[in-house]
């Protein structure tokens, strides 16, 4: 990791404070990227249809009425077949990544979705094998598949240690817009309660890798407050490894609500989320949306950030946090939007560019309450990443209040 301290640090305080006094005390520390500028490849598929502090903002334009999931007609089970799939995550990230961070031997898996045919593959399959646990393959044929989840799948908390999921980079898990696609609550006594400290557990340990996530949407479902269009954990443990998410959505409004495409609540002992060689958006028309953080959304948890691409994602809602008055909230983090006291985000060898925050932080909004929080960058490509609200000076793309200034290194900001 290039920095000498935990490369743990989200965009949090600096710009509070900066927006009041109206010019952000930041200092600009930019450098040549190492990082390659690209933003991914078009995806193969065809599209179904702020801080506290903040004082600057800019006039909303009108939300979208929210969609309701009920009023929508049920979807039939399928399994389609798709495309061949675009590698996930940056060619051109060299971010050293830690064992924790790597993904999981799935050679030996405890269970198998699906015989070798496309047809085998189906959204109650994937419901029974998380419910179940372990490691956990697929065999739906020789070709990529798109699985259209009927349900939302969810990890029973008391099914193993840990469970994990892995496409082998041939299955696309849809929502079909109309539901979250995966969901881990240890505090959710309906999955089974397993301690009186649900909120830092250790267990379960839950993986996704060489998977696609594809139009989740949990816009209506106000479970832990709403958000992760994709995926929502609260508890245990939780990290990405070549994946890919594209079109999820969540709510349009309110103002600490967020996480287009994941949503994280609470981790073990504060350790941090591992996201690694993985894609949100990555091309026009295929980003997340959704109030704040239009890929990631946390409150007091730590992410680590490495060889990612994060592209052409929003954050649509208007009137920051706490909500000004007269307006719904939201609006901040065009694509990562985080929270809380003492936590840290770290991002490096990722390219962060074409997100678009309608508050503050088009990139990165990072806000630590305590002023404890820290944001490392390091060998990374952030650009074209419009506040249309509010931003710190000096940090183009981001609205950070923390413990002193974010640490730039290698990096491009613009």
């Amino acid at each position: 990791m290039p920095n000498s301290r935990p490369l743990l640090a989200v965009l949090a305080g600096l710009l509070a404070g900066a927006l009041v006094s109206g010019c952000g005390g930041a200092g600009k520390d930019t450098h040549d990227a190492a990082a390659s500028p690209t933003g991914g490849t078009p995806s193969a598929w065809t599209a179904p249809p702020a801080s506290r502090e903040a004082a600057a903002s800019t006039a909303p334009a009108s939300a979208r009425p929210s969609r309701t999931p009920s009023r929508r007609p049920a979807a039939k089970p399928r399994v389609t077949p798709a495309a061949p799939v675009p590698a996930a995550g940056n060619p051109g990230g060299h971010a050293q990544v830690p064992a924790a961070a790597r993904a999981v031997d799935t050679a030996h898996p405890t269970r198998t979705i699906g015989n070798g045919t496309p047809a085998s593959c189906t959204s109650a399959a994937v419901v029974a094998a998380v419910a179940a646990g372990g490691v956990i393959t697929f065999s739906c044929g020789p070709r990529p598949v798109v699985i259209t989840m009927t349900a939302t799948a969810k990890v029973r908390n008391a099914a193993g240690p840990r469970v994990v999921l892995d496409g082998g980079g041939k299955v696309t898990l849809s929502g079909a817009g109309r539901r979250r696609i995966l969901y881990m609550d240890t505090c959710d006594q309906a999955q089974g309660w397993t301690t009186s400290h649900c909120q830092n557990q250790s267990t379960p340990e839950l993986t996704v890798q060489n998977l696609t996530f594809a139009d989740g949407d949990s816009t209506g479902d106000r479970a832990e407050g709403g958000g992760g269009g994709a995926i929502l954990v609260r508890g245990g443990r939780f990290k990405v490894v070549n994946s890919r998410f594209v079109r999820n959505r969540c709510d349009r409004t309110g103002p600490d609500l967020g996480g287009a495409a994941i949503r994280v609540l609470d981790q073990y002992q504060g350790l941090p989320v591992y996201v690694t060689g993985s894609t949100f958006g990555g091309a026009p028309g295929q980003g997340g949306s959704c109030s704040n953080g239009g890929a990631l959304s946390s409150i007091g948890v730590s992410w680590v950030l490495l060889n990612d691409v994060m592209t052409y994602n929003s954050a649509v809602g208007s009137g920051a946090n706490p909500a000004r008055g007269g307006t719904p909230g939201g609006g901040s983090g065009g694509a990562v939007y985080t929270d809380g006291n003492k936590y840290t985000v770290s991002v490096a060898g990722s390219v962060i560019s074409h997100n678009d925050a309608k508050e503050g932080g088009g990139a990165l909004f990072f806000v630590s309450n305590d002023r404890t929080g820290s944001l490392d960058i390091a060998s990374s490509s952030l650009t074209g990443n419009p506040s249309h609200g509010f931003a710190t000076a000096g940090y183009p793309g981001i609205f950070f209040l923390g413990a002193g200034k974010p640490e730039v290194s290698g990096s491009t900001l613009d």
